[in-house]
């Protein structure tokens, strides 16, 4: 792994691999200001060592983190609280950058809905009875206000869901615990 350094008109290699030394290349002049008496630039070359193991160009950036294990423990699906079906509509273009009722900024690309009554933070999930396709979503606004619908979703969840082109589609809610 090699990484480069660029300081103003010059560049340093900085080698990640025993094979290879660090090396210091110049693009341009070095401009001295004639009020230092005496300034040298000096370059030397760095021999491997049990030194070298241990300058700080040698060490990693950050430590080394663990990796995560996949737990022991099986996989807990939520429960279901309610189940209801309904039309389900979309929002979102014209709304980006609003805040929702539940004060947060909506933002593309977000699985948030909007509800009637379900309480703000409620995951739900919402399965299009058309294609098959399902998300969860958390309510964080309130909605919808138009006809018959039961829940409004983010542009990101009708996209996920295959809304957005028909504009409305038959759902399922399933109201997670």
């Amino acid at each position: 792994m090699r990484r480069f350094l660029l300081l103003g008109g010059s560049a340093l290699l900085l080698s990640g691999s025993s094979a290879l030394t660090p090396a210091f290349a110049t693009t341009g002049r070095v401009a001295v200001p004639e009020s230092t008496p005496s300034l040298e630039l000096a370059i030397r070359n760095v021999e491997a060592s049990e030194s070298a193991e241990e300058s700080p160009l040698n060490r990693p950036a950050a430590p080394a983190l663990p990796i995560a294990a996949p737990s022991d423990q099986p996989r807990v699906e939520p429960t279901v609280r309610s189940v209801s079906r309904g039309q389900a509509s979309w929002y979102g273009p014209g709304f980006y950058g609003n805040r929702t009722a539940s004060g947060e900024v909506l933002r593309r690309g977000t699985l948030t809905a909007a509800h009637r009554f379900l309480p703000f933070g409620t995951k739900v999930r919402v399965t299009n009875l058309n294609n098959g396709r399902s998300a969860v979503v958390r309510i964080n606004d309130r909605g919808p206000f138009h006809g018959h619908r039961v829940i409004d979703l983010a542009h990101g969840a009708a996209s996920e869901l295959g809304v957005v082109s028909s504009g409305t589609a038959s759902v399922k809610l399933e109201v997670l615990r």
